[in-house]
């Protein structure tokens, strides 16, 4: 069976107090919207519909630098989540499958769920998520004969004794798309918020001897979030379950709480991540590696035997094989580093590539950027690169060769060559002491004048 994804992402998010649309707000990296689409993805999707309204032409490029194929339709009006998912009807006019109903600001589906909903279609025109409700507050009630979901009220709509229900609506539908569109059509607004209801469909689809029935699933994976609460605690309810599962794939973690995943780091078991580590989008981490203390990653890869930190910054294009050392306050920028690499403290390595064994020395520094263009610095291998040399590229520093500390390199260095780029030194015997003797009085005169 073909699939569409039809997602919600029209809501301004008015609680959020935020010029930029609710969905497109971050979770471990990742907008809300990027999660729900990657929900969905478990199906294998013909189609995905985005749904938007409030800042379209934002919602439009975050949902096609997920998916590039997403199509985009916009809900002019907010008239209830039936008229949303109408929107959807021309961009599906011609597909044949079944279409389900997501919502943009609801980001923790699991795609098992979604795979539950899709066996339950074989036996069901219409298939609702629900859920039992700790508090059931102001959610929809689903309304249960046996297996048989009979109808969905909604709660300014239901009785006390409606209301006393605890199985509750999440909003997500699975159902034939040509059918959902028909049902809508049949949606009205005559309720409480005078709105068009999607849940209203199920009591239409009985009506016309359809069949439906609810699937449940864990509250937590229904969890909506509109305010900047809310979005505080979906962070938090992600990277504890992250942690858990990476404690549980056998990374080792001293303070778990500590440590701030992204919605796609990859990290092999036996790795080590000591506390307050933060990984941004797009790090692997490979088995046996070592994260040490506040260090930063985004975008990066890191080697088996590799050892990282404490305070490092690995930043986007930044590649270390195995058994790299990077050390206190490094900095790695778009550079490949060959295998057992050192760079132990205070430098800056980007746009560059070293090679084996090459030993980088303290405040190192590829001078990489002329104000317009970047540049590389290659480094051979086995080469010795004194602290405090500045490579100032495009500039070539060849196999076992060695730079004098303090060196600004501005050429090529040949294989196995030493190369000096510093000023001669000049000593002045007793030249200090005067200068010393010099100033001192300068100030005592000053401050007898102040007073």
């Amino acid at each position: 069976m073909s699939i569409a994804l039809i997602v919600l992402a029209a809501g301004k998010g008015t609680r959020m107090e935020s010029d930029l649309p609710k969905v497109l707000h971050k979770i471990a990296g990742a907008p809300m919207l990027h999660h729900a689409l990657q929900s969905g993805m478990v199906l294998a999707p013909e189609r995905t519909v985005v749904v938007a309204g409030h800042g379209a032409d934002l919602v439009t490029a975050a949902a096609q630098d997920f998916d590039e194929t997403a199509q985009v339709v916009l809900q002019t009006e907010q008239l209830g989540t039936a008229h949303a998912v109408a929107q959807a009807r021309d961009a599906l006019a011609d597909f044949e499958g079944d279409a389900i109903v997501l919502y943009g600001d609801t980001p923790f589906i699991r795609p098992e769920t979604l795979e539950a909903m899709q066996v339950a279609r074989a036996r069901h025109d219409v298939v609702v998520l629900g859920f039992e409700a700790a508090d059931p507050g102001r959610y929809g009630r689903l309304m249960m004969a046996g297996e048989t979901l009979e109808k969905i009220v909604e709660f300014k709509d239901a009785s006390d004794q409606e209301r006393a229900i605890t199985l509750c609506n999440s909003g997500v539908v699975s159902a034939d798309a040509q059918v959902l569109f028909n049902l809508i059509e049949a949606v009205g607004n005559d309720n409480a918020s005078g709105e068009y209801y999607l849940t209203d469909i199920v009591a239409i689809a009985r009506a016309r001897g359809l069949s439906a029935t609810a699937v449940t699933c864990d509250e937590a994976e229904t969890l909506g979030i509109n305010s900047r609460a809310e979005l505080a605690a979906a962070e938090a309810a992600f990277q504890s379950r992250a942690r858990a599962e990476m404690l549980d794939a056998g990374v080792t973690m001293q303070a778990p709480d500590t440590v701030f995943l992204c919605y796609d780091t990859v990290i092999g078991r036996d790795a080590e991540i000591e506390p307050n580590v933060v990984f941004g989008p797009g790090v692997t981490i490979e088995s046996g590696a070592r994260i040490r203390a506040f260090s930063h990653l985004e975008g990066c890869h890191v080697s088996r035997g590799a050892i990282v930190g404490p305070y490092a910054r690995l930043r986007p294009g930044a590649e270390l094989a195995e058994d790299v050392h990077v050390g206190n306050f490094v900095e790695i920028k778009n550079a490949l580093l060959g295998e057992g690499v050192k760079a132990n403290h205070l430098t800056y390595i980007g746009d560059a590539e070293i090679g084996k064994r090459t030993n980088v020395g303290a405040g190192t520094i590829t001078c990489n950027y002329d104000g317009v263009f970047k540049h590389r610095t290659e480094i051979g291998e086995q080469a010795f690169i004194g602290s405090n040399t500045m490579l100032v590229a495009p500039v070539r520093v060849g196999h076992k060769a060695m730079t004098g500390s303090g060196a600004v390199i501005t050429r090529d260095v040949p294989d196995g060559a030493l190369a000096l780029a510093r000023a001669e030194q000049v000593n002045k015997p007793g030249l200090a002491v005067k200068l010393f003797d010099m100033l001192k009085a300068r100030k005592a005169k000053l401050q007898k004048g102040a007073k």
